[in-house]
């Protein structure tokens, strides 16, 4: 028996060098191409002609002349789709940016899609008004015509339930991919903070991963190193912090580094790990930073009190976290490492996440149709969830933290 066909869409490509969703792609299709043939889409524009591979781990790739992220994702997500149809059983699409099609494959083809949402993205304040309404549209397509959605963090599927009155699946990501680095001699000579006790944060310079609050935060406690790796030139946002910030003694800002062991290295020999997200869900930067065992001082909104158990040190200004700076004990982030160490043992490994994939392939190929919440919300005030709904649609503080 020929194994079913599933295609990947709305990741940059593998190998995986970019961000969480390529990660997953790469350990879904290392995991499960003995019993899947996979095809991942790429995006030509990330890779030089050389590093172009027809194959990767058993997995098919196939290359769209367009860049994967930004206002480009619709025709690349689109083309992808369009071209998966032709030979492919199950559509896994990353993102919702191609979502206007989802209705077509519904109706005219026996092809299934699953789809993961990647958080609430039309709330992101990188995002024009105009590209906002678009993924708020496309959310709404993606959940209501999708034969299964995907949440990666508990928080989002309250959100889904609530506004689509279906029961998204929540898998979130695998972190045991990070490695646990000893400096050398050569590693201190380039880095020479890792010889001190630092904070270290990985993200993309965007403002809802609040990098000018944490770095003002550090920029007001100068006894303590902050090390912060991001794509600093992609916005103006970016280049207008590294300018203002360059000059600061103790904050070290580098450029994206995708070298596993070196990133590890900067990462996991940090004396904690600062988390600023106020957008999305399940952060990949967030559970790796968990598995390296590094005590989490995060920004205090539902998602990430969610994916770190309620157990980590939670912010909300820059004031807040300087005050938690200065009074948290060595005691104290050791408790919080070892938890978040168990957390991330228990609940994001590959092999955990790559299973709960698998067995989302094998239901949308056997049901015939998509599973609605309605039974509790039916005995349920229509003013309380009108009321609720409006709340998280409109407060980042949600659930968790009123």
């Amino acid at each position: 028996m020929k194994n079913k066909r599933i295609a990947i869409i709305g990741t940059v490509g593998l190998p995986a060098k970019y961000g969480g969703f390529e990660t997953l792609a790469d350990h879904l299709v290392t995991n499960l191409s003995d019993k899947y043939d996979f095809t991942v889409y790429c995006s030509k524009k990330k890779y030089k002609k050389e590093e172009q591979l027809r194959s990767y781990k058993g997995a098919k790739l196939r290359y769209i002349p367009l860049e994967a992220n930004g206002i480009q994702s619709i025709p690349y997500d689109s083309i992808s789709i369009l071209h998966a149809l032709m030979k492919n059983d199950v559509l896994l699409i990353l993102g919702v940016a191609g979502a206007w099609l989802i209705p077509f494959i519904r109706f005219f083809t026996n092809k299934k899609v699953i789809i993961s949402i990647d958080g609430i993205e039309w709330k992101r304040d990188k995002w024009s008004l105009l590209a906002k309404l678009y993924l708020w549209w496309s959310e709404k397509i993606a959940v209501k015509y999708s034969h299964i959605d995907i949440s990666d963090n508990e928080s989002i599927q309250d959100y889904t339930a609530l506004r689509y009155k279906t029961l998204s699946r929540v898998i979130a990501y695998g972190a045991d991919h990070t490695l646990k680095v000893l400096p050398t001699t050569a590693d201190v000579e380039k880095y020479p903070f890792l010889q001190t006790r630092y904070a270290v944060k990985v993200c993309r310079i965007e403002p809802e991963n609040n990098v000018h609050l944490v770095l003002e935060a550090f920029k007001i406690k100068k006894n303590m190193p902050l090390v912060l790796v991001g794509n600093w030139n992609n916005s103006p946002y970016g280049q207008k912090l590294k300018e203002t910030y360059k000059e600061a003694a103790n904050i070290h800002l580098f450029d994206p580094i995708y070298e596993q062991r070196e990133i590890d290295l900067i990462r996991g020999n940090a004396a904690l790990y600062i988390h600023g997200h106020s957008a999305g869900g399940t952060n990949p930067s967030l559970v790796e930073a968990m598995y390296l065992k590094l005590p989490v001082l995060a920004f205090k909104v539902s998602y990430n009190v969610t994916t770190t158990e309620g157990k980590a040190i939670y912010f909300s200004s820059a004031e807040n976290l300087v005050e938690t700076l200065n009074s948290v004990t060595a005691r104290q982030l050791n408790n919080i490492g070892a938890q978040m160490a168990l957390i991330s043992e228990r609940r994001y490994t590959w092999k955990t996440i790559s299973g709960l994939y698998e067995l989302l392939i094998k239901e949308a190929l056997s049901s015939k149709s998509k599973v609605h919440v309605s039974s509790e919300l039916q005995n349920m005030e229509v003013s309380f969830l009108q009321e609720l709904q409006l709340l998280h649609l409109h407060n980042t503080n949600l659930f968790y933290e009123n």
